[in-house]
């Protein structure tokens, strides 16, 4: 954000605004602790992801780089979830749904909270979950107790 041509005390009271938000985040109580629908185990047999929560943290997520926040879509979860039984099951990463303006994928991590981290911590996973196309998300995860990587996770972005 180029902030040169606004007078200096536009761009105090911006800094100011900017730091009361930084401050009421880092307040509010539970003391860093993940809501249990982000760190839920999704390693056994019936577990559910919380795709509200995870959807929140994923918008939470383009909101700071400057993108617009994407909706859940139920055909998107369906496509998510279906690539990502069957990568579970087959081990072979799935190719990207015709159309689609971003796909992630990620293997191992047992809870939402430690794949979208793991996707925000690569600069090429977090620049396609930040994509500005991006309106509508899917989410899916696969659990396969014989597989190598246990748990699968899908991320679909389309316009």
């Amino acid at each position: 954000m180029n902030l040169k041509g606004y007078p200096a005390l536009a761009r105090i009271a911006l800094a100011g605004v900017l730091a009361a938000g930084l401050a009421a985040c880092s307040m509010g109580g539970g003391g860093g602790q993940l809501s249990p629908g982000l760190s839920a185990p999704m390693n056994q047999p019936g577990a559910k992801l919380n795709r509200v929560e995870a959807l929140f943290l994923l918008n939470d997520f383009r909101r700071a780089q400057g993108a617009a926040d994407v909706r859940g879509d139920t055909v998107l979860d369906n496509t998510a979830q279906s690539l990502a039984t069957a990568y579970a099951k087959t081990g072979a990463q799935p190719a990207l749904p015709a159309g689609a303006v971003a796909m992630r994928l990620s293997a191992g991590y047992t809870t939402f909270a430690e794949a979208f981290s793991g996707w925000r911590a690569v600069p090429a996973d977090a620049a396609a979950i930040a994509d500005f196309t991006a309106k509508r998300a899917g989410l899916g995860v696969a659990y396969e107790p014989n597989s190598s990587h246990g748990v699968y996770w899908v991320l679909v972005l389309d316009d």
